[in-house]
């Protein structure tokens, strides 16, 4: 009897070749849309996903391979984990990652466990990445792509060894134009649809409006100061800002500066020169490790601090259970809190933290 596959297919390119792959490695196929928001005022051409266009493109992919399709509703677990821990991010002053939570808490917690009450055999996704059995420690690894310019594994640092090993990525020995080769060939209505590239729930970008319609709260204005205290203006609520941020801060000022902090017992913005954003070290909690169940006395490593960042030499330091610092060889620039800290070796990603 063939194993089952279970296939988290977004609608776009790279799930849909994924689930013909594992078709043609002799799996038993089944396609699955989540329903995450309500978002039936976009289209496809938004560059978001979860749309009726993408259920729609999904379910042809799926009578095309014969294999079949249903349509999920996470609506309630996603607004929790992820738009809701999204919110409360901006709200406390941090920059947040929603696509490393609903990987961790949507596609590979709630689903994984769907899968496993129906007796799938693995979970497979479009993800840009490598999972491999090692032996020697008698570990799944997590490994980046082939292709470095669309590797995933940074957001992929969370998945525990469970996980990992009944979890398939088939594209992490492609690059995207054998993907969308593959795809034409095959017929596939969405060989040529864009990648989504915002978050999807908010396709525009105005994250801050965003928050204000959701939470239905307006953020009061406050002052933007710089480092000793000496107010510069006025900011128009805190969400608005994140470390780092230059453009949009609706300031004339005699030279470029940058937000370094946010003051939330004060309610203030606190500006830099661009020397002052840099750091050589962060402390991060949260701790998943693939490679081991803890490190072993300093361990270094190449990290990155933001999703399209080039790694950087560090060292990292195990404090406890949860919680590393990380000591960068040179000083990093705008590390911000809520965001993720990935450690590699080579090629492995030995695991990460979120940044405090």
């Amino acid at each position: 009897m063939p194993k089952k596959a279970l296939i988290a297919m977004s609608g776009g390119v790279d799930s849909s070749v994924a689930a013909y792959l594992m078709k043609e490695r002799g799996y038993d196929c089944t396609g699955i849309t989540l329903k995450l928001f309500d978002s039936e005022s976009y289209s496809a051409a938004d560059k978001t996903c979860c749309s009726l266009d993408d259920i729609e493109d999904a379910r042809s992919v799926c009578r095309r391979l014969g294999i079949p399709h249903y349509v999920y509703n996470f609506k309630d677990s996603f607004a929790r984990q992820v738009i809701d821990r999204f919110v409360s991010a901006y709200e406390n002053g941090r920059t947040p990652n929603p696509c490393i939570d609903c990987n961790r808490y949507i596609k590979f917690e709630q689903l994984f466990h769907r899968a496993e009450e129906l007796g799938f055999d693995c979970i497979v996704t479009g993800h840009y990445a490598l999972v491999e059995y090692d032996p020697g420690t008698e570990r799944y690894m997590l490994k980046k792509s082939r292709d470095p310019s669309k590797d995933q594994s940074y957001v992929l640092y969370s998945l525990t060894q469970r996980q990992l090993s009944k979890t398939v990525f088939p594209l992490g020995e492609m690059d995207k134009e054998q993907t969308r080769a593959l795809a034409e060939r095959l017929g596939f209505i969405n060989a040529r649809k864009h990648d989504s590239q915002d978050i999807c729930f908010v396709p525009d970008g105005n994250y801050a409006g965003f928050i204000e319609n959701y939470t239905g709260k307006v953020y009061p204005h406050g002052d933007f100061t710089d480092e000793s205290g000496r107010v510069l203006g006025e900011h128009k609520g805190i969400i608005r800002y994140t470390v780092g941020q230059r453009k949009g801060l609706g300031l004339a000022l005699p030279h470029p500066m940058y937000v370094k902090e946010k003051n939330l017992a004060e309610n203030k913005v606190v500006l830099c020169d661009n020397e002052a954003l840099f750091s050589k070290e962060l402390l991060a909690n949260d701790l998943n490790l693939i490679f081991a169940d803890k490190t072993d006395g300093p361990l270094r490593v190449s990290a990155r601090v933001r999703y399209n960042q080039p790694e950087q030499p560090a060292t990292v330091y195990q404090l406890d259970g949860d919680t590393i610092r990380v000591v960068f060889d040179e000083p990093q620039r705008a590390i911000a809190k809520g965001q993720a800290v990935v450690l590699y070796d080579g090629d492995l990603v030995l695991g990460g933290a979120t940044i405090i």
